[in-house]
């Protein structure tokens, strides 16, 4: 009975301390409809007046906004572990958060870059700079979180990746990334400079604190390895992890609270003059 009872009051405790889920409904004004966002508060959120670090977090192909928070309950103690607000955009079932160049209606750039983060600003207390927002997913989210990271650096201060597409030309026939860019022929050109592991290339004029790990039986391996290579030949610091795993989701439950922490820690860093 004693044991029991001590068990209910940490289970108590626990759902007192918890962040709290939003699902908010925000209209695209570049696509022409609603799309709908998970926002998740620590729970200190009501009780202060604070003002607080944005990480946002990108599904995967074939996957939406949800995914994230059905899936990984734990963000919720995250959010509070880390105060920052978690930001789950909907990237549609394939966008690989491009603004497409064949298709006007598939402008998930524009969307999570600029309509999402304009939105989470004016409706939640954010702190609404570059140095207090980054960007990350699983998948093609991985890709779209260096992809959106790297070219608006002047929007994001940290990106990473998890198990991601980060070199599309190593799923040339797969995930719909034709329908969105062009076949490898004709649209030769966007298969070369859309993708992450070629973009780096020209580095943006900001600094990005950057994050990316892969499982060492993940299909995408050897092109985050490839990354990571190209990266140290590159001199652009970065942190690496690679560990046994696959694209799966226990691998992504167990990276993203490592990845939270990365953003944290540069989130509360003193910057440097």
């Amino acid at each position: 009975m004693k044991n029991l009872l001590i068990a209910l009051l940490l289970a108590g405790n626990t759902s007192l301390f918890a962040g709290t889920v939003d699902t908010a409904t925000i209209f695209s004004s570049s696509m022409q409809k609603n799309i709908k966002c998970v926002v998740i508060k620590p729970a200190s959120y009501k009780k202060k007046k604070n003002s607080y670090a944005v990480v946002y977090l990108l599904h995967g192909y074939s996957g939406k906004y949800s995914d994230w928070v059905r899936l990984v309950p734990g963000l919720l103690r995250y959010a509070d572990d880390f105060q920052l607000l978690i930001v789950c955009p909907d990237g549609g079932y394939s966008s690989w958060y491009f603004d497409s160049p064949l298709d006007s209606a598939m402008r998930y750039e524009t969307h999570v870059s600029s309509e999402v983060i304009q939105f989470i600003d004016a409706n939640y207390r954010t702190i609404p700079n570059r140095r207090h927002r980054a960007i990350t997913g699983l998948s093609m989210g991985g890709h779209g979180g260096m992809f959106l990271g790297w070219r608006h650096a002047d929007v994001y201060g940290a990106c990473g990746s998890m198990s991601g597409g980060v070199d599309i030309n190593a799923s040339r026939l797969k995930y719909d990334i034709s329908k969105r860019i062009g076949d490898t022929i004709a649209y030769a050109d966007n298969w070369k400079k859309l993708a992450v592991i070629n973009m780096i290339e020209q580095r943006p004029a900001d600094s990005l604190a950057i994050i990316f790990d892969c499982g060492t039986e993940d299909f995408y391996y050897e092109p985050n390895k490839r990354l990571h290579q190209k990266m140290l030949q590159l001199h652009i610091a970065h942190d690496y992890i690679e560990r046994p795993g696959q694209h799966n989701w226990p691998y992504w439950q167990n990276a993203v609270q490592y990845q939270l922490l990365y953003f944290h820690n540069y989130f509360t860093k003193p910057e440097t003059r």
